[in-house]
C-alpha cells in the first residue's frame, strides 16, 4: 500500500506506473473518494463536536434557551445519522480502491508486455550439447521411477503428482543443502504455517488481486498460501524493530498451493504449472533506504545465483520488465534456467523489492537511533523450488543410457548415490 499523501502529492507518477505495469487502476476514482472522505470527515466532526458542547450545555440552562439547545441536539444527531453511513461507505471504498494501487517501478525497469520483454543481465554456463536423442523430464522421471502423475491425479486431481524414490530423496537433498547455505550465510531456518488469515494475504500484497489463484478453506475462514513469504513477511505484523536488529534474515520452508487460475491448458505436460509444490524462500526486513535495500536486493539474488553455480545448472539472470513486475513490487530479477525440452531459459526463481508496500499493510515499522519510527522495506526470492527445479535437473544432466548424473554437492545428501538409474 501505498501513503496517500504521496498519491495526493504525486499523481503523475502513480498513473505512470499503472501505465507501466499494465494495470487497470482507477487513480481518479481513488482521488476524488480521497476527498469525499477528507470532506465527510469535518463535517461529521464538526457536528459531533457541537452536539457535545451543546449537550453539556444543556443542564446549565432554563426555559426558552433550553428548548432551543435540545432542538439543535435533534438536530444535530440527525444530521450524524445521515452522515455517518456516508462516511463509512465512502471510507470502504476508499480502503478498497487503495488495496489496489501499484507501487510504481524502478526506473531501471524496462518497457514490456511479457516475459519475452524481460532484459537478460548475465549468463551462467552453456546449454548441454547432446550426442544422442534427450527426453523430456517427465519420461525421464518415469523411466528412473521417480515421479508417478497418474495415480496422483486419480485421488487429487489435475496438476498434482507423487515424487517418489530416489525423486522424492533429490528434492530434500535440494532442501537441505539449500538451507545450509543460507545459514551458513546468517539466515534464520523456519518452518511456518501454510494456513493463514486474510490479513495477511492482504498484508503481504497477494489479495485483493491474486484471490482467485489461492485456495480457501471455508469452513475456517483460511487460506493456503502460494509461497512462505506470506507467513515470513507476515511474522513481524504490528511490531516496531529496532535498527539495531536489523536487516532480518529469514528462510522459510514450507509447502505451497496455488490454483493456477487462468492457466488452462497451458504447461499440462509434466512439472513446470502443478497447484502443490514446496519451496525454500528467502526473505529480508531491512530500514526502508533504497539504497540498503538494493544491496539486499543483490544478496537474495546472489544467494540463489551462488546454489545454482554450485549445482552446475545453466540460467540467466533477467531484469523483469513492466508488465511481468507485480503489484507491490518496485524491482524483480528472475533467474531463468535452460530447460532443454522447452528449448529455452525458463523461470525457476524470483527476486523482488517492494519497498514499503507491505509493512505498510502490515504494520511493520522500525526505530532509529533518532526514536523516530517508520516503515521498513522488505525484500523475497526464491532459493529453490521444486519439482520445478527438477526439471532442468533431470533434463540437463541426463545420459544416453537414460541415467540421470546427480551433481556432486548432493551426492553426499543422497548416500553417495553418482546416478539415478532407469528402472526395468
Amino acid at each position: 500500500m501505498l501513503d496517500i499523501a504521496f498519491i495526493r502529492n504525486n499523481p503523475d507518477i502513480v498513473k505512470e506506473g499503472i501505465r507501466k505495469k499494465r494495470m487497470s487502476v482507477d487513480l481518479d476514482e481513488l482521488l476524488a473518494i480521497d476527498e469525499d472522505v477528507r470532506r465527510l470527515r469535518t463535517e461529521v466532526e464538526t457536528l459531533r463536536a457541537d452536539r457535545n458542547r451543546l449537550s453539556k450545555e444543556i443542564p446549565s440552562l432554563k426555559g426558552e434557551a433550553k428548548s432551543q439547545a435540545v432542538a439543535q441536539v435533534k438536530a444535530l444527531k440527525e444530521g450524524l445519522s445521515a452522515a455517518e453511513p456516508r462516511l463509512r461507505s465512502a471510507e470502504e471504498r476508499f480502503e478498497q480502491l487503495m488495496l489496489t494501487i501499484p507501487n510504481p517501478p524502478s526506473d531501471e525497469v524496462p518497457e514490456g508486455e511479457s516475459d519475452d520483454d524481460n532484459v537478460e543481465v548475465r549468463r551462467f554456463g552453456e546449454p548441454p550439447q547432446f550426442n544422442f536423442a534427450p527426453k523430456d523430464h517427465l519420461d525421464l522421471a518415469e523411466s528412473l521411477d521417480i515421479v508417478d502423475m497418474p495415480r496422483a491425479v486419480k485421488f487429487a486431481g489435475a496438476r498434482m503428482y507423487c515424487l517418489k524414490n530416489e525423486g522424492a530423496m533429490l528434492e530434500f537433498a535440494l532442501f537441505k543443502y539449500a538451507l545450509d547455505h543460507l545459514v551458513s550465510k546468517g539466515f534464520q531456518p523456519m518452518i511456518v504455517p501454510q494456513l493463514v488469515r486474510r490479513e495477511a494475504m492482504i498484508g503481504t500484497g497477494f489479495f485483493p488481486l491474486g484471490e482467485e489463484d489461492t485456495f480457501f478453506i471455508e469452513k475456517d475462514s483460511l487460506y493456503l498460501i502460494g509461497t512462505s513469504e506470506v507467513s515470513l513477511v507476515s511474522y513481524h505484523m504490528d511490531e516496531i524493530l529496532n535498527e539495531k536488529d536489523l536487516p532480518k534474515h529469514y528462510c522459510g520452508y514450507s509447502t505451497c498451493f496455488r490454483r493456477e487460475a487462468g492457466s488452462y491448458g497451458r504447461d499440462t505436460r509434466g512439472f513446470y504449472r502443478l497447484h502443490q509444490f514446496n519451496k525454500v524462500e528467502q526473505v529480508s526486513i531491512c530500514v526502508n533506504d533504497p539504497e540498503v535495500s538494493r544491496r539486499e536486493h543483490e544478496l537474495l539474488l546472489t544467494n540463489s545465483e551462488e546454489i545454482m553455480q554450485a549445482l552446475g545448472l545453466p540460467y540467466r539472470v533477467a531484469l523483469a520488465c513492466g508488465a511481468e513486475i507485480g503489484q507491490g513490487q518496485v524491482l524483480k530479477h528472475e533467474i531463468e534456467t535452460w530447460m532443454p525440452s522447452r528449448g529455452k531459459y525458463s523461470e525457476t526463481h524470483s527476486c523482488s523489492t517492494l519497498h514499503e508496500f507491505q509493512a505498510r499493510r502490515l504494520k511493520i515499522r522500525w526505530r532509529g537511533k533518532n526514536g523516530k519510527i517508520q516503515y521498513c522495506h522488505t525484500l523475497n526470492n526464491t532459493t529453490v523450488a521444486s519439482p520445478r527445479i527438477l526439471i532442468p535437473l533431470l533434463e540437463n544432466f541426463q545420459n544416453a543410457d537414460g541415467s540421470v548424473t546427480i551433481p556432486e554437492v548432493l551426492r553426499p545428501l543422497m548416500r553417495g548415490m553418482e546416478r539415478i538409474e532407469p528402472k526395468s
